[in-house]
């Protein structure tokens, strides 16, 4: 698929006022685990993938590769693997930790409408490997990138989107049957939201809030 044209004008000039919804949009994304049932237009979902190729990536090289669950027995496949990694995970807390843990919902696997599970190419040839000899790990950082960049387009849409990361790569990417070089990176849940909060939800059942750590600069 060609990438998306771009707009023949010059650069466009960003006033305070679409800084301030820039804000708005990052304050109100979210780790959607809480969706409505009803589906994601097909046209909506490949407007988000043209979206997608603008994110950066090194080299140009745009490893991102997507598997779109339809099948049930796909979804079984990770909801299986979610089962059992949340469980060892779990085991791993105890007391009121465990039981905070226990009382959280962790995924959107039950009633997500659409489900990409998001794999780096480490094979691709694109972009000639420019940029990443020293730091072949810049491949799966610019796919990080390109979630992002759909994280927030599909948000500005109305949609939610929820990051599975309690799961199984190997299990995942076996039970797919994807390419040997495509290296898992994330399940995404996508979906209307039930329900729309600028808190994370995380830090509404207590189990951290945010704090300054991430503003600290070392200066040297």
């Amino acid at each position: 698929m060609d990438a998306p044209p771009l707009p023949d004008a010059g650069p466009p000039r960003f006033d305070h006022a679409f800084c301030a919804q820039l804000q708005d949009l990052l304050i109100w994304r979210r780790d959607v685990r809480h969706f409505r049932p009803d589906p994601v237009p097909s046209a909506l979902a490949e407007e988000l993938l043209d979206i997608v190729q603008l994110a950066p990536s090194v080299g140009n090289s745009q490893p991102w590769r997507f598997v779109q669950l339809e099948s049930a027995s796909a979804r079984h496949s990770v909801r299986a693997s979610f089962a059992r990694c949340n469980a060892d995970a779990l085991a791993g807390y105890d007391g009121e930790r465990a039981k905070r843990y226990a009382s959280l919902k962790l995924s959107g696997l039950d009633r997500a409408p659409l489900q990409w599970t998001v794999f780096c190419d480490e094979a691709t040839e694109q972009g000639h490997g420019l940029g990443r000899l020293t730091m072949p790990q810049t491949l799966a950082w610019s796919v990080v990138g390109a979630i992002h960049v759909l994280w927030l387009a599909a948000r500005a849409r109305g949609l939610g989107l929820g990051w599975v990361s309690i799961l199984d790569p190997a299990e995942v990417s076996g039970a797919l049957d994807v390419p040997p070089a495509w290296h898992f990176v994330a399940h995404l849940c996508i979906g209307w939201p039930d329900e729309e909060e600028a808190t994370p939800e995380l830090e509404r059942q207590g189990w951290q809030a945010r704090t300054s750590l991430g503003r600290s600069v070392l200066i040297r």
